[in-house]
């Protein structure tokens, strides 16, 4: 089984990435399993037609231990198990020890064993890494991580911090990194900016999404690049994103 982390600044696109990663693998035949761990909990609506599926915590908190897999895994686009960690209730409780406690349950109720996804992949805002947000990095979650940035300098700036984090937890078994996906903004000396941050971390921009209209258009109507646009530039674009992904595994193990 492989595992990965996708994580990127809020609002670079790394849910959209993700969810169009997710649905281009298991086109392939690959049985994919997409968490979503960031408190907005929509990191999958695009895999479901822009509708937003219960949290793992919110159930917990309406059926604590009765809880079971049908009540948090919904089956999203070309048949992508599809799970939001969510948040706690606002002003409430910490986000980092939510997903911490969300993807604890999904070990307890057996997510893994009883779905069987050939990949899983961990949809993390990447804005903080401590705590839960660094949860999927850990041993036994994620092997490796993905960071999507674009060429601004926030988005740099955030991406390098995740990359630092990465690199800081060398030497416990821990995921590595896997690569940057360069999402463009278009601005000046985009793919530089991103090869120098790959660079600095012995790493290489492994795919490169242009700034385009096909993909706000596919976000708008809640879908896949693919469902929406099949035949543009994007989809091609993405979906090389996704074999990029899986080659660096060397194939599904």
């Amino acid at each position: 089984m492989i595992k990965l982390a996708i994580y990127g600044k809020g609002g670079i696109g790394k849910s959209t990435v993700a969810c169009n990663i997710s649905a281009a693998l298991a086109a392939k035949g690959l049985r994919v399993m997409q968490i979503g761990c960031d408190p907005k909990a929509d990191s999958t609506s695009l895999l479901r037609g822009g509708e937003r599926i219960p949290t793992v915590l919110q159930i917990t908190r309406e059926k604590g231990s009765a809880l079971t897999l049908e009540d948090v895994v919904f089956e999203g686009t070309n048949g992508v198990k599809c799970v939001e960690a969510g948040g706690p209730v606002p002003g409430l409780g910490c986000a980092g020890r939510g997903i911490i406690n969300a993807l604890e349950t999904l070990e307890k109720k057996g997510a893994f064993e009883i779905c069987k996804p050939d990949i899983v992949i961990y949809d993390v805002l990447g804005d903080v890494v401590c705590g839960g947000f660094s949860m999927p990095m850990r041993k036994g979650y994620a092997d490796k991580v993905f960071v999507v940035t674009s060429g601004e300098k926030m988005s740099v700036y955030a991406a390098a911090n995740i990359c630092m984090a990465i690199d800081n937890f060398k030497g416990r078994g821990y995921a590595s990194l896997g690569g940057i996906i360069l999402n463009r903004r278009g601005v000046e000396d985009e793919l530089a900016a991103a090869q120098t941050l790959a660079a600095d971390f012995g790493s290489t921009v492994i795919a490169d999404i242009d700034r385009c209209t096909e993909i706000p258009a596919a976000e708008k109507a809640g879908k896949t690049v693919a469902e929406v646009c099949p035949d543009s530039e994007a989809r091609r674009q993405l979906d090389a994103a996704a074999q990029a992904v899986l080659d660096s595994f060397g194939g599904v193990r």
